[in-house]
């Protein structure tokens, strides 16, 4: 589990199109991203997470039965843990599901919202309300055990 820091760091990302700052991390998407049009209900792209932002959020949150919000950061061991974790389930669970990412470093509305102070933090909607907060990385047995009795 990470915990917010307001210390200033560095770091090498492999994403080629990456732009690097002290403190932050801002990533450019190209043509074929994967961030999904929100706004015309397209976010069930390939059984993929989809990449929202706070402005999205609400839109995701309201026009999606279940939704899990996996809040994240680029410089966390444990977030890059779970990425796996939480692409597989898209996967699995595309249609039932709709696994969405939050980038905390570049959208700071919604983790204050929810009182965010770890990461990773997966926030569990179920008609517009959340119902779980899921804290900390974890395999995909337990993850998927904690999910089921929403669906």
């Amino acid at each position: 589990m990470c915990r917010f820091q307001a210390k200033p760091f560095y770091t090498r990302s492999p994403h080629p199109y990456s732009v690097i700052e002290m403190g932050t991390i801002r990533l450019k998407f190209g043509a074929n991203d994967d961030r999904a049009n929100i706004a015309e209900g397209d976010n069930m792209t390939n059984g993929k997470p989809v990449h929202i932002t706070d402005a999205d959020f609400d839109q995701l949150i309201a026009g999606n039965p279940l939704v899990v919000v996996d809040l994240w950061a680029a410089w966390c061991g444990p977030c890059r843990m779970i990425g796996p974790v939480l692409d597989q389930l898209a996967g699995e669970y595309a249609g039932q599901i709709t696994f969405a990412k939050l980038n905390i470093d570049e959208n700071q509305q919604v983790p204050t919202k929810f009182g965010v102070m770890s990461i990773p933090t997966l926030l569990v909607f179920k008609d517009g309300k959340m119902v779980e907060r899921l804290v900390g990385a974890m395999p995909k047995p337990m993850l998927e055990q904690k999910l089921k009795p929403f669906l």
